[in-house]
């Protein structure tokens, strides 16, 4: 990744958001760029305009907390958009020798696994901040079989939802999934620049496909803990669940995510279904080679 190019791109299609109204500034006179000019944005964040426009070139270093906070509040970030802003500027600030240590692979331990495999009736997956699938329950297998039926034995879900052909039926809200996807990796971009799978990820889907390369360019990042989601399964169809995401503590990088069905309701009975189907397909084990796979 480039961390200048991101700083100033980001800062960019933020400042494009803002219109004069919404901070109360005057507007008059033809506007040759949408939402606010650099030099608004420094009158509202306090700063000079040289040293902004040096900050949107992609030169956060030394920048402090407190100017960053300014700039946040200038372009009305929200809570994503600030933490990623802070992201930025303390890969702007890092070492060379930092990047290359910070990157790490998280690892699947086999008492993760065996979790997963306890939670019969949830439909539960385990990925790392690529979106790379490490693991599932039995039931979250059958849920993203899909995604396995298309890239096994671990499937990448933003490679699913932009390359698989299945993608477009899986998701009734492909849009909304696609955004998703591309806002979390662009997240994991500020938080990690440097790691070199997601960097291949990215570049991979840059090229195949203009839908990916589009959302790409818009900088846009998001939090992603709770939810519903509709799936359009192949065997039981349609299933709307609720989702709840967690990161794992002491593996950096992994995220738990559990997807429920409010009972009583259609897709709480889908789910009951798709339980029966898993047991009938492939049973518990293919987790647990699943899981050595994701290691090997």
């Amino acid at each position: 990744m480039d961390s200048k190019s991101d700083i100033r791109d980001f800062l960019t299609t933020r400042r494009a958001k803002v219109t004069p109204q919404q901070v109360n500034l005057p507007s008059y006179g033809k506007r040759r760029v949408p939402g606010l000019r650099r030099e608004e944005v420094a009158a509202l964040a306090g700063v000079s305009v040289d040293y902004y426009n040096r900050l949107e070139r992609g030169n956060l270093t030394g920048v402090s907390d407190s100017v960053l906070e300014s700039i946040a509040s200038a372009l009305q970030l929200d809570e994503a958009e600030r933490l990623h802003l802070f992201r930025l500027a303390q890969a702007a600030n890092t070492t060379p020798r930092a990047r290359r240590s910070g990157v790490r692979r998280p690892q699947l331990s086999p008492s993760l696994q065996r979790v997963l495999d306890g939670m019969t009736g949830v439909a539960a997956i385990l990925c790392n901040s690529r979106m790379d699938l490490l693991a599932a329950s039995t039931l979250g297998r059958a849920l993203y079989w899909p995604a396995y039926e298309f890239e096994s034995p671990t499937p990448n879900l933003a490679r699913f939802a932009f390359l698989a052909p299945a993608a477009g039926e899986f998701y009734p809200d492909w849009d909304g999934a696609a955004n998703v996807a591309v806002a979390l990796l662009r997240t994991e971009a500020g938080r990690n620049p440097h790691d070199p799978g997601l960097t291949a990820l990215v570049g991979e889907l840059s090229t195949c496909c203009t839908e990916f390369r589009t959302r790409w360019a818009a900088h846009n990042v998001r939090t992603h803990y709770n939810g519903t989601k509709t799936f359009m399964h192949p065997a039981v169809g349609e299933l709307t669940l609720g989702y709840d995401t967690m990161d794992l503590p002491g593996d950096t990088g992994l995220r738990l995510t559990a997807y429920t069905a409010e009972q009583p309701s259609r897709s709480a009975d889908g789910l009951q279904l798709l339980s029966s189907w898993a047991a009938t397909t492939f049973g518990p084990q293919a987790a647990t080679a699943e899981s050595d796979a994701a290691n090997q």
